[in-house]
């Protein structure tokens, strides 16, 4: 197999009609380890969204659970791209997302906004720092994939395009992004778990090799001071040319996914999909997001 066979495949499949196969080819052989950074950040940075950071540090689960809450998130939305949205495995993952958010109140637009992150982080991080950048199949499968987890999770007004989620995310970070303190909590939480995967000795050179990937805006809301130029300088050229050289390997010939990750700590003797996650009581702890409309579909 050559370099771009596969990048060849994804192109002659239709990206409305074969969307989450595309996305499942993308983020499985292609691109694993980038979709799992590009992922990981994309919902750190919903935290500095006060109200979404504020209840996340009020439920506790990601400043006192934060492994749990990685490891489910993770395996439920890995569940899906798997194994697609009419397998057992995926609609028992999309009732499992459903039910822990039905009994919390949430706007739609704070909803709507965690699921651009999904779609537009993961392309900027591999234009940035992937061994190729995106195709365009890609990216607008990228987008169909997630306007289908969204339409079974019962978000309104989802964006129809990726032009349209990244425009709508800038906006709402322009206009929500803001200091709370209860947000920097989980933000220092997720820092502290990110580098808990690493020899301890190295904590204080991943924090700081971390906060030098985040952008100003990002960084403002959470108060962090921001690395120097030279750091990152450093850290970005040092991920670049991670990238460079998977370019030279030979292409993946099979998939990893996301519950292969050595970062999924949680479920050394495996994992049940209707028991992930958290089991919530209303208003009291439990799911990080409350939500308003308990109609969502399944």
């Amino acid at each position: 197999m050559k370099r771009f066979t596969r990048l060849e495949e994804i192109r002659r499949l239709d990206p409305y009609r074969d969307a989450s196969e595309i996305y499942r080819l993308s983020s499985a052989y292609e691109f694993p380890w980038d979709y799992t950074r590009a992922l990981e950040l994309a919902l750190y940075r919903t935290y500095a969204v006060p109200s979404i950071g504020r209840l996340l540090a009020e439920t506790a689960e990601l400043t006192g659970r934060a492994q749990k809450r990685y490891d489910d998130t993770t395996l439920l939305l890995d569940a899906i791209v798997e194994h697609g949205f009419r397998s057992a495995e995926g609609r028992t993952a999309v009732r499992r997302i459903n039910q822990m958010h039905r009994s919390y109140e949430i706007t739609n637009e704070d909803m709507r906004y965690v699921l651009c992150t999904f779609v537009v982080m993961p392309k900027r991080w591999i234009d940035a720092y992937g061994w190729r950048r995106l195709s365009r199949h890609e990216i607008v499968a990228t987008a169909e994939h997630y306007r289908t987890l969204g339409r079974h999770m019962g978000i309104q007004d989802i964006p129809g395009s990726y032009e349209e989620f990244e425009a709508l995310l800038d906006a709402y970070e322009e206009a929500h992004f803001a200091w709370d303190a209860g947000a920097r909590r989980v933000s220092d939480a997720t820092l502290d778990l990110m580098a808990s995967w690493y020899p301890r000795p190295l904590a204080p050179l991943l924090r700081t090799s971390t906060l030098a990937l985040l952008d100003d805006r990002l960084l403002r809301a959470f108060r962090y001071p921001p690395p120097g130029p030279a750091t990152r300088a450093l850290v970005r050229r040092g991920v670049r040319a991670r990238g460079r050289f998977v370019r030279l390997m030979p292409p993946r010939r099979t998939a990893h996914h996301a519950r292969q990750n050595r970062e999924v700590k949680g479920y050394p003797d495996g994992y049940r999909l209707e028991r992930l996650g958290t089991w919530p009581v209303p208003g009291v702890r439990g799911c990080p997001v409350r939500r308003l409309d308990v109609t969502a579909g399944e």
